[in-house]
Parts: structure tokens; sequence; C-alpha cells
């Protein structure tokens, strides 16, 4: 709140009556306040002292994936020569959020047999590929995109250009196992 206000260490400080190096212990996590100059940094940076509160409540995510230099991750696709690379993952009290880049070759072999809780997002980046959902099925070229119900079967039914790469999003509001690591790739591909 501090650096989105334009305040300095120095200035917000000035305002709150503490010293720099308090307030950067207390912005740090190195020191608690008390609750008078919680009262005070609210007035200082003029926000009602609930909205200081309010981070306490919960620890937000982020997850940055440096271009090619995703991990690679083996699901259960991998021995059929699906290539995964974990772009991120956030899991919280209400469930999932996985996107996966996903590589197919000419070596790999379809496998339109996935199934698991949530909803899922296909991006198509490079290649052509008949994917799978239920009954139906869907050419997917360079930019076309599939949003589905990941409870039914579904996945990659037939590569027509190699290679074919592309992005899936994985959302569900059930709890993962305590180790993503743990979990089958049923549960995600």
């Amino acid at each position: 709140m501090r650096s989105a206000r334009g305040l300095t260490l120095s200035e917000l400080a000035a305002r709150v009556g503490i010293s720099r190096q308090m307030l950067s212990k207390i912005e740090n996590a190195q020191t608690s306040a008390s609750l008078a100059t919680v009262d005070a940094l609210a007035k200082g940076l003029e926000v009602p002292v609930t909205s200081l509160l309010r981070a306490a409540d919960f620890e937000t995510q982020a997850v940055f994936a440096k271009a090619g230099q995703a991990p690679e991750t083996v699901r259960r696709g991998s021995n059929l020569g699906h290539h995964y690379q974990l772009l991120g993952q956030l899991m919280r009290h209400h469930g999932l959020f996985e996107p996966l880049l996903v590589t197919l070759t000419e070596e790999s072999h379809p496998f339109p047999l996935f199934q698991h809780m949530g909803s899922e997002f296909v991006y198509v980046l490079e290649g052509i590929m008949d994917y799978q959902h239920q009954q139906s099925t869907f050419r997917m070229e360079t930019g076309d995109s599939l949003l589905f119900d990941s409870e039914g079967i579904h996945g990659p039914a037939r590569i027509i250009t190699a290679p074919v790469r592309f992005l899936s999003v994985f959302v569900t509001q059930e709890r993962p196992p305590d180790s993503a690591g743990d979990r089958t790739e049923a549960a995600s591909h």
C-alpha cells in the first residue's frame, strides 16, 4: 500500500511517528506492530484499519515460469509419449488451478480416456489434432480452444500434424491430496 501510494519508507514513517527501520521491519514481517501503530499506519496510508488486517486472513500466491524453463512433470500420458511441462499450480482451500504445456510428437500415442473432477480449457499453440470429449470429436488447429467438463472422458484422439503443442488448464473445486505428486493421472493429464 505504501508503494502504491508513492511513499518512501521515510515519508510514511514520518507520517506515522515511527522510525524508518521499525517500518521496514513491520513491512518485512520481522516484528509485530502494536495496535496503536497499526492505527497510525492506517491513518498515514488513509485507509481503514481493516484493510491492513485483511491480508492477514490469507496468503496470496504467484507462480512465474520463465520461457522454456518450466519443469517437466510425469503424468498418465507420459508413457504414451506425451510431454508435460507444469507452468504453475495454485492450491487453495477451495481447490486447484493447474496449467500445463503439453507436447505431442509423431511418436506420441493418442489417448482420449482421461477423466477427472473439475473443468478444463485446451488451447492449441501449434499443430493439428482431433480432441475427443465424450462422443464428440473436435478438429483442433492453431488458435482453437475447447472448454469442457472434465468428468466426461476426454483427450487427444488423433494427431493430424505433429508436433502438437497445447495449453491445458485444469480447475477443480475438489481439494487434491496433500502432495500433488501423489495424484493419479486419472485426476489430470
